[in-house]
């Protein structure tokens, strides 16, 4: 018979998958021997087959259940519901930390009966009472969906009135009966299971749906159900709790970092109801405490090999761990943390490595305020920096209006998890109440959201949509600034600038350079993104468009001249003047790469994206051509297409007028020529687009051959170049093995492979592309992660044909899939030489590639 209940002791962190990130540490902890409250973990896959299959705790599982109560009774030495009564806490916890978007309850087992053995037993009234209070409000909202506002309104009520504890008690259950039409549960079994049944289903409650949805965690994994015996940090100034980290998880420094409460439960420091105080204040009211919880941290970290987050509870001068995990941190800290471990002997390069995760370095490359710009300005208030970044942006009051207004500054009390949404699209967050800890800080984190958390000093009003500072007010809609390094609030907007590379930073990336099996080039148009690819660390240009210089202002009139030319004697006049302009392009694009690779693509989009829209610009080229407006509007009229996107365009262009693209390979290989002669060794490649049949790629090489050929000749200078194509249609996949004969290298164009593949418009999917990952007809968008199925598999057709054809065929992926962690995994697997990606997505690429590497090479930590 299938096991579905560990005990603690029976588990190990090893087990993770089965009993949840929660369960398995505190197993883990349990071998170690730590002061951990016992319990067992009702396992993730318990909680897959009642999503699944019962939809209730079935009588199997119910059996469990009871016998794995009688053990913990047996250890504890106490009584679930009896005379010496166990209590005890019902948290979710999946393989995947999910802070904060699933349900918890504290103090179950609580009723009329073991309230007052409670009370008597411990000789404190006030404490019994403040966790039965608490009890049936985290029941009655988690179970049953009764809003906590509804507690807080009668609690206004009992106070104001001095309402006695027994009918302060009475009355919170009569809300409860009004609101469900039943009696508050008095049974701590049927408690217990009605807890058990609510944690599994906050599985699929919209909050974890879409935090799953954005961490790209999967859905079919499933939550563990971790019961435990209850310690209470509200007994009294023994007592607390709180939350510590062995690392600052902002900026990484080694130092514990943490938060605590005096007389208080774990859910006050996360939920922001109080502000706690800094971790090293406990040394002072608890030294003993302070020790053995510094000892413990070293002791965790050491055994994780990780950062931990660890939360605590002091009952009666006596300290509990309640949980571990490995800690979330901020892109900074992570990388710190990481080279820090190495750098002290605790773990290798290739566990460093795989500690980050790549879209994490985004947050590094977001801009920061300017020191000139921060000292020029005044600061409104100062919070606690919970994460770092620089924000501008409208206030606005909730995520409703951050969501309908694409962005702004969300301005709360505090926050919640029902917040979830609005934080991600927020551009900052600031928070009154709550401290590092909080939901704000740990969830804003986790996103690269810059935050800024518990701004006691202003006065927040929801209602007015108004916060006042002294004699300041700030209006809903009204610009404010965050500066999330130091906590500081600026009015109105501040000017932001690129923040610089660390050297911990660098030392990631020359280790994933070192270790990475593909290249990472960068899609760079002009030589400034050329340079910023460079410093990244690109290994080359993948993809350089051609068309994106053309918009410049000194071409675009050549341009659009060349494309309304009646006959090749006008267009060869435009070309003229549109080659010594391109072959200053290359110029400084093969400078800024500094010997690597460059891989040039001729022109692609169809030519009505170059015309003019506004009579102004008409005239001017009726001026310049020397014809009537009338003869624009004709040759326009004469270019429409009724679907562009898969008509004259890329090699199509070329073949119609070759001209173009002789032009623009003779401007590469002049400017080739020039920057070797100053002592850069060039290595251009000329790629052709939108290749189908090998008759086309076989017609523009040997008209574009001839043209280079004779600049290279008549230079009298040596140069190796290369001429290819780009992969983007179906046809040109399944028939990869001829193509090949006529090229020197294949480059996947992802972007337009997706579009044809699926007969989705790239411009116009996103009209229904959320609609079908809510309906789960996509797992992803296409064009964000590559769809393996479909055309990965058209890739891998093509790089098994085109190498079946040339052993040594260089082929590679320079569609927008190129920085996508995900899709880098295939692309890996397939065994492209490298990925070419925008340069901010070269770090991250560059991750991503020495990770698959390391999982390739079947490393164990």
């Amino acid at each position: 018979m299938k096991k579905f209940i560990y005990p603690f002791k029976d588990g190990g962190k090893e087990m993770k998958s089965l009993l949840g990130g929660k369960g398995a540490n505190l197993s883990e902890m349990t071998k170690l021997g730590l002061p951990i409250p016992q319990g067992f973990v009702i396992t993730t896959e318990a909680s897959m087959k009642y999503y699944e299959e019962e939809k209730k705790i079935w009588k199997g599982l119910k059996k469990e259940i009871e016998q794995n109560l009688k053990n913990l009774e047996a250890v504890t030495d106490k009584n679930f519901g009896g005379d010496n009564p166990l209590f005890v806490s019902v948290r979710s916890g999946a393989a995947i930390s999910m802070p904060g978007m699933m349900d918890t309850i504290l103090n179950l087992g609580l009723n009329d009966k073991t309230y007052k053995l409670l009370a008597t037993q411990t000789g404190n009234e006030q404490f019994a009472f403040n966790s039965y209070k608490r009890f049936i409000q985290m029941f009655s909202e988690v179970v049953y969906g009764i809003e906590k506002y509804k507690y807080d309104l009668l609690e206004k009520e009992l106070e104001k009135n001095g309402t006695e504890k027994e009918a302060y008690i009475k009355e919170y259950k009569n809300l409860f009966k009004s609101e469900v039409n039943f009696k508050f549960p008095e049974d701590p079994m049927d408690q217990l299971l009605a807890a058990i049944e609510a944690v599994f289903s906050s599985w699929n409650n919209p909050r974890a749906i879409y935090y799953r949805n954005l961490n790209n965690i999967p859905h079919d994994i499933g939550t563990g159900v971790t019961v435990q015996s209850m310690v209470f940090g509200n007994m009294g100034d023994t007592s607390g709790t709180g939350v510590v980290f062995t690392r600052n998880p902002s900026c990484g420094e080694n130092k514990l970092f943490g938060e605590f409460l005096i007389n208080a439960q774990g859910e006050d420091v996360v939920a922001g109801i109080r502000t706690p105080k800094k971790i090293e204040e406990l040394e002072a009211v608890m030294p003993e405490t302070y020790k053995e919880l510094i000892d413990l941290c070293n002791l965790l970290e050491d055994h994780y090999k990780d950062m931990q987050d660890i939360e605590f509870t002091i009952e009666n001068n006596e300290l509990y761990i309640l949980q571990t995990r490995n800690g979330k941190r901020t892109a900074n800290a992570a990388i710190k943390v990481a080279t820090d471990l190495v750098n002290e002997g605790i773990i290798t390069k290739e566990k460093a490595i795989m500690m980050i995760e790549p879209e994490m370095i985004s947050q590094l490359l977001h801009p920061t305020f300017s020191e000139e710009e921060l000292a020029n300005s005044e600061v409104l208030v100062t919070g606690l920096a919970a994460s770092p970044g620089a924000a501008t942006g409208r206030v606005y009051f909730s995520s409703e209006k951050i969501k309908e207004n694409n962005g702004g500054i969300l301005v709360r009390l505090e926050t919640s998890p029902e917040d979830i949404e609005g934080m991600n699209i927020a551009d900052g967050i600031l928070t009154v109440r709550g401290g590092m800890t909080s939901h704000a800080a740990v969830v804003a984190r986790g996103m690269g959201r810059c935050c800024i958390c518990g701004c006691g000093s202003m006065d927040l009003d929801e209602e007015k949509k108004e916060f006042k500072v002294g004699n300041i007010t700030v209006s809903e809609g009204e610009y404010i600034s965050l500066n999330g390094s130091t906590g500081n609030v600026y009015l109105g907007e501040l000017n932001k600038s690129d923040s610089g590379l660390t050297d911990e930073f660098k030392m990631i990336l020359d280790w994933s350079s070192e270790i990475g099996a593909m290249k990472v080039l960068a899609n760079a148009d002009t030589p400034l993104d050329a340079k910023v690819a460079y410093d990244f660390g690109a290994n080359g240009i993948g993809l350089c468009r051609t068309e994106h210089m053309f918009f410049e202002e000194k071409k675009i009139n050549h341009v659009r001249e060349m494309i309304l030319a009646e006959n090749s004697h006008e267009r060869k006049i435009a070309l003229d003047n549109i080659l010594p302009l391109q072959r200053l392009d290359f110029i400084g694009i093969f400078e800024a790469m500094k010997g690597n690779s460059v891989t040039v693509r001729l022109i692609d989009p169809p030519l009505h994206e170059f015309l003019p829209k506004e009579k102004e610009e008409k005239l001017k080229l009726t001026k310049s051509m020397g014809i009537t407006m009338e003869d624009i509007e004709n040759r326009m009229l004469k270019l429409e297409e009724l679907n562009p996107m898969l008509g004259h365009r890329g090699c199509r262009l070329g073949i119609t007028y070759p001209e173009i693209y002789e032009m623009q390979s003779r401007a590469i290989i002049e400017a080739a020529i020039e920057v070797k002669k100053s002592g850069i060794d060039v290595k251009p490649e000329i790629m052709i687009p939108l290749v189908g049949k090998v008759e086309e790629l076989g017609y523009l090489r040997e008209r574009l051959v001839s043209v280079v050929d004779e600049v290279i000749e008549n230079s009298g200078i040596e140069l190796e170049y290369k001429i290819g194509t780009m992969i983007e249609v179906p046809r040109a996949c399944v028939t990869a093995g001829e193509i090949a004969k006529e090229a020197d290298f294949f480059s996947f164009g992802t972007n337009d492979l997706t579009q044809i593949t699926f007969g989705y418009s790239r411009d116009d999917a996103g009209k229904f592309i959320s609609d079908y990952r809510e309906k789960d007809i996509l797992e992803a968008d296409p064009f964000e992660t590559i769809d393996i199925k479909g055309v990965g598999k058209l890739m891998e057709m093509a790089v098994t044909l085109g190498r079946g054809e040339k052993k040594n065929l260089k082929i590679g992926i320079c569609g927008e899939h190129g920085g996508d962690p995900k899709s880098i995994e295939f692309f890996h697997s397939i065994g492209l030489a490298y990925v070419s990606c925008s340069p901010y997505r070269i770090p991250i690429a560059k991750l991503a590639v020495a990770q698959n590497t390391i999982k390739g090479r079947k490393y164990h930590f």
